[in-house]
């Protein structure tokens, strides 16, 4: 289940491609996106995630730090985040503790995969509150990154 709108975001114990802890909790004080991703060096979300690369002046104007997380591990990411010259933190949700919380893990995916975190996208307050939501059940969509922005705006 998906935490709700306007509750406190579940806080999370993630590390980065450069093997740094990073928690929500930290974060208190900035406008937090949570991108959810199914797996690194896919097309659909090597457009998503490079969409944000490119635009990333427009959260960075609206006091938003972003987070892509999938379920690859750190070096999988890493060696993403180099390739695809990405300007923002990738987190490994691993053993899927925060896809999980946050309700966006795909039961059974492609290939009998199992455990992979659906396409989400979160917009958590300098406060820690959620105050956007969407998850997506086919993977070949994107989120509604004109929402987000909307979303933020509201937030400055």
């Amino acid at each position: 289940m998906s935490p709700e709108l306007n509750h406190k975001a579940p806080d999370f114990k993630l590390f980065n491609t450069e093997k740094k802890e990073t928690t929500l909790s930290e974060q208190k004080g900035k406008n937090v996106v949570l991108l959810f991703f199914p797996l690194a060096f896919t097309s659909t979300c090597t457009a998503e995630l490079c969409s944000i690369r490119d635009n990333y002046a427009i959260y960075n104007d609206l006091n938003a730090v972003v987070f892509g997380i999938s379920v690859d591990t750190l070096f999988t990411l890493g060696k993403y985040k180099e390739e695809q010259k990405l300007n923002f933190d990738l987190l490994s949700d691993f053993n899927k503790n925060v896809s999980s919380a946050y309700g966006c893990l795909y039961d059974e995916f492609i290939f009998g995969m199992k455990g992979v975190s659906k396409r989400s996208a979160f917009v958590i307050d300098k406060d820690g509150l959620l105050k956007y939501s969407e998850i997506l059940e086919k993977a070949s969509d994107l989120p509604n990154f004109e929402a987000i922005k909307s979303c933020l705006e509201k937030l400055t």
